[in-house]
C-alpha cells in the first residue's frame, strides 16, 4: 500500500469516527397539546377498540361499506360512522330514542377531523350507560346550561353573549363552545343548539361537534371537562397543515341514523 492508501485505511478504521448522519427525525416527533388541538388519529381503529371492549354494542352490516352502524343492545342508542369522508364533513352521528321504534330524543354529530381524545371521551361516556335519556319537552333552562358548561366557567374560559348566541372561548381563543338560545324554542329535536369547535376561529374551525336541544347535560359536561383538562398528541407536520386549511362550518342538520335494521343483516 502506498502512504496515501495506508492513511486512508487507518482513517476509516479509527475508533470514534462519526457515523453517517441520520435523516432528520424531527418530523416524527409529537408534542403534547390540549385535547381539542390533538390529531384525529384513526377513527376506524377507535371504533373497533370500542366494539372490542363493550359487548353490549353491536356492529350492523349496511348495503355499502361506506357506512357502519353500531347499536346498543337496548336499541335506543345508535351510532352511525361514515368512512372516507372529508375532514370538515359529518363523519359521526349519535342518536338516542325513547323506545326502539320512537322518534329520536336527541342527536349529536362530529366531523371527520374531530381529535381522537375528544372522540374517545364521547364514546366512553356512551359506554358508561348513564345520562342517555332526557325528559322530552323539558325546557332548556339556565340550570341545564350551567351544568353543561361548568368546567369551562371554572377554568376561566371567556364568557360572552351576542344576541341569541352564548359563547365560552378558551384563553388562547383557539377553541370554544357556543349555545344557540333560539333553537331551544323550536319544536325540532334535530337543530344544532350546541356547537363545540377548535381552530383559527369559529368561522374557520378545524373540526366541529354539534348537539341538539335535549342532549343530556352530563354528556356535554364531560366534553367540556375534556376540552379544559384533556390532552393529546399532535405531530408538527399536522399542525402545519392545519394552519393552512380553511374548513367550512358544517350544516346543523344532522344525518339520520337508521331507526331499525333487520336481524338478518347483523354480523
Amino acid at each position: 500500500m502506498t502512504d496515501t492508501e495506508r492513511q486512508t485505511a487507518e482513517a476509516r478504521s479509527t475508533p470514534g469516527t462519526p457515523a453517517a448522519a441520520k435523516p432528520e427525525q424531527s418530523l416524527q416527533r409529537t408534542e403534547t397539546v390540549p385535547a381539542y388541538a390533538a390529531d384525529p388519529g384513526d377513527h376506524d381503529a377507535i371504533l373497533d377498540r370500542f366494539l372490542d371492549e363493550h359487548g353490549d354494542w353491536e356492529k350492523w352490516r349496511t348495503w355499502s361499506d361506506d357506512t357502519t352502524h353500531v347499536i346498543h343492545e337496548s336499541q335506543t342508542l345508535r351510532i352511525e360512522r361514515v368512512h372516507e369522508i372529508p375532514a370538515h364533513e359529518t363523519a359521526w352521528t349519535v342518536a338516542a330514542y325513547e323506545t326502539p321504534v320512537s322518534d329520536r330524543i336527541w342527536v349529536l354529530t362530529a366531523t371527520g377531523a374531530t381529535p381522537a381524545p375528544v372522540l374517545e371521551e364521547l364514546l366512553n361516556h356512551l359506554a358508561d350507560g348513564e345520562g342517555w335519556d332526557t325528559v322530552i319537552g323539558a325546557p332548556m333552562d339556565e340550570k341545564i346550561v350551567t351544568a353543561a358548561t361548568q368546567p369551562l366557567s371554572e377554568a376561566g374560559w371567556k364568557y360572552t353573549v351576542d344576541g341569541r348566541w352564548i359563547r365560552w372561548t378558551s384563553p388562547a381563543g383557539d377553541a370554544g363552545i357556543q349555545f344557540d338560545a333560539f333553537t331551544t324554542q323550536h319544536p325540532s329535536q334535530n337543530l344544532a343548539t350546541w356547537t363545540v369547535w377548535a381552530g383559527a376561529d369559529p368561522e374557520r374551525p378545524a373540526w366541529t361537534l354539534t348537539a341538539s336541544p335535549h342532549t343530556p347535560s352530563p354528556l356535554l359536561a364531560d366534553l367540556s371537562e375534556n376540552l379544559v383538562h384533556g390532552t393529546g398528541t399532535r405531530s408538527p407536520q399536522t399542525a402545519g397543515r392545519e394552519l393552512r386549511k380553511k374548513f367550512a362550518v358544517i350544516s346543523p342538520t344532522a344525518q339520520t341514523v337508521t331507526s331499525s335494521l333487520p336481524a338478518s343483516r347483523r354480523h
